[in-house]
């Protein structure tokens, strides 16, 4: 069951919408990676780092921008009116139990942000009687990991608890000879947790709450300790009812924060989102029908700039499913209190045309507001317009058993794309942001999964074309062709696992002559019971210790060994 395609509980077989789903097991044997490292992985996302962990990542899906993709956590939307999108870098993996990758523009459910899809991650959750978990890691350069936490029901109530310390020596993070040769440190310290309470067989309350506290080094000169300050917090307050068999109703109240500083240089911004939420369901027969109230307040503190914004909106769903036919049409009506009215729709629809084989075709539109930081700084421009996309896709999809295969073409057109231009409209004689741009992104994902003897594959490889369509030039930090290949089996009582990335070639600037060259990693990862209630992990990431970049003179790390131990009294 997914809940990301239309905010509501759906079976996956049934969904027209292209998603993947990371599950827990996939995330544990990353170790003490990042949430970008396992995107990383999935089908049509690529990622870039400014240098180690902790330092500002970017997660592009399906060629789009990072600000293009709209994340939440358990239901509460995270983003930043400074840089536009999530922090990623801020997300502590380790308390995360499960992610949803929803692919393809949603701005007809979720309203602006989400023209490049939408990521929804899922902390912890309690179930029967109390469950406590401890696990200690160790790595190289310095690594060490500390988790511990508790979960489980009882009497109508549900909990989980989740704390997380990371920490490494890291390595240096810049190639250039201007920066500072020092190793980069990172430190973090998270917190997950959710109490749910059934009041009945129709009521449930619920709350949720991930925070996270990440100090990290950077390299902005050769003298300098710089370091880099991240804070976030996601709470989400949930009433859910089941009034009858076939209606039922969600009230939800969420709240984020994203803070990020930078010392000894002192830059300061807090972005703080409020959401409210009114979510209707109707499930008559084979039709199911959606109606959703919602309300947005975005607050940013950034040097001088002091401003907010709301926007108010009304959201519709229809969804039939019946023998061989599934379609799903949205629309939704956006008020902002700077833009006025916005009305975006997307229409899907679905063919099982033979067994184990579906065709689906898909299209809609989606817009994202500038930032407040894009509008009110000394580079802004407070008439900047949204920004808009036009997207259809065609996919192709077989499923039995183990094995499936999946095919999707998509176009999707962005006009009015905001990009730092020349000096004009606003107070700085550097550069001032701009509605000048014009993007299609447009390709070829080719996913699937298969069982061989012993071995469980599964794969998937890109073929896109992110461009400008101003200058004719790819996007930055964007390659043209990628893929991933994993495999498991399990033998002599031990899990194994091995996966591999490649990329070709990118562009580190928007005129395409700062060239980032191709590259392929090797991981590996196993697991087995060294003891009653014990697991033992181990994981080697770049076994070929490749070096590249995919941020120009930001380096990226070299080979890494991890291992770790997990208590679980069953």
């Amino acid at each position: 069951m997914v809940v990301t395609a239309n905010r509501i509980a759906q079976p996956l077989s049934d969904l027209v919408a292209d998603m993947s789903i990371i599950d827990a097991q996939t995330i544990e044997r990353q170790g003490p990676g990042s949430v970008a490292d396992v995107l990383a992985r999935v089908p049509g996302i690529q990622i870039t780092r400014n240098g180690g962990p902790g330092t500002a990542t970017s997660v592009f899906l399906r060629g789009a921008d990072s600000r293009f993709t709209a994340v939440y956590v358990d239901g509460v939307r995270m983003d930043s009116q400074s840089t536009g999108g999530a922090s990623w870098q801020s997300i502590p993996l380790a308390l995360i139990d499960r992610i949803e990758v929803l692919r393809g523009p949603a701005a007809a459910v979720y309203g602006s942000d989400a023209m490049g899809g939408v990521v929804q991650i899922f902390t912890k959750k309690g179930d029967g009687p109390a469950q406590p978990y401890a696990r200690l890691g160790v790595g190289s350069r310095g690594t060490f990991t500390a988790e511990a936490g508790i979960s489980g029901g009882a009497g109508g109530w549900d909990y989980a608890l989740g704390l997380n310390r990371s920490q490494t020596d890291g390595f240096n993070a810049r190639t250039a000879a201007t920066a500072n040769p020092d190793k980069d440190d990172y430190r973090s310290n998270a917190v997950s947790g959710r109490l749910g309470y059934q009041l009945n067989r129709q009521h449930r309350l619920e709350a949720t709450l991930l925070a996270s506290d990440v100090n990290s080094g950077y390299d902005n000169s050769l003298t300098e300790d710089d370091r880099s300050l991240n804070k976030m917090y996601a709470l989400g307050l949930n009433w859910q009812a089941q009034w009858t068999a076939q209606y039922s109703t969600k009230l939800q109240f969420t709240q984020s924060r994203d803070y990020y500083e930078t010392r000894p240089s002192p830059y300061q911004t807090d972005t703080r989102l409020q959401n409210y939420l009114f979510q209707n369901e109707w499930r008559l027969g084979v039709h199911t029908l959606t109606a959703a109230l919602e309300r947005r307040d975005d607050a940013l503190t950034n040097g001088g700039i002091d401003r907010d914004r709301h926007q108010n909106a009304l959201a519709l769903g229809y969804g039939l499913n019946t023998g061989p036919h599934t379609v799903q049409l949205n629309l939704r009506r956006d008020d902002d209190s700077e833009f006025g009215g916005k009305t975006t729709g997307s229409a899907a629809y679905g063919y099982a045309f033979a067994t184990h084989w579906r065709a689906t075709a898909t299209v809609g539109t989606a817009f994202r507001v500038p930032t407040l930081y894009q509008r009110f700084s000394e580079y802004g421009d407070a008439s900047l317009q949204p920004e808009k996309s036009r997207n259809a896709e065609l996919g192709l999809r077989w499923a039995q058993g183990a094995h499936s295969f999946s095919a999707t073409a998509y176009r999707n057109r962005v006009t009015d794309l905001i990009n730092f231009s020349s000096p004009g409209s606003c107070d700085s004689p550097f550069g001032c942001y701009a509605n000048v741009g014009k993007a299609r992104l447009e390709g070829i994902t080719l996913a699937g999964t298969t069982k061989l003897g012993a071995f469980n594959l599964h794969g998937s490889v890109d073929f896109q074309n992110p461009r400008d369509t101003e200058n004719d030039k790819l996007l930055a930090r964007r390659a043209k062709r990628y893929a991933t290949l994993g495999a498991e089996t399990r033998a002599a009582g031990w899990t194994w696992a091995a996966d591999l990335q490649t990329s070709a070639k990118r562009f580190d600037n928007a005129a395409n002559t700062n060239v980032l060259g191709g590259y392929t990693l090797f991981n590996l990862s196993a697991q087995t019971e060294v003891a009653k209630d014990v697991n033992l992990i181990a994981r080697i990431n770049n076994l070929a210790d490749k070096r590249y970049q995919t941020a120009r003179t930001y380096a990226t790390e070299g080979r890494s060994v991890y291992v770790g131990v997990k208590w679980m009294p069953r």
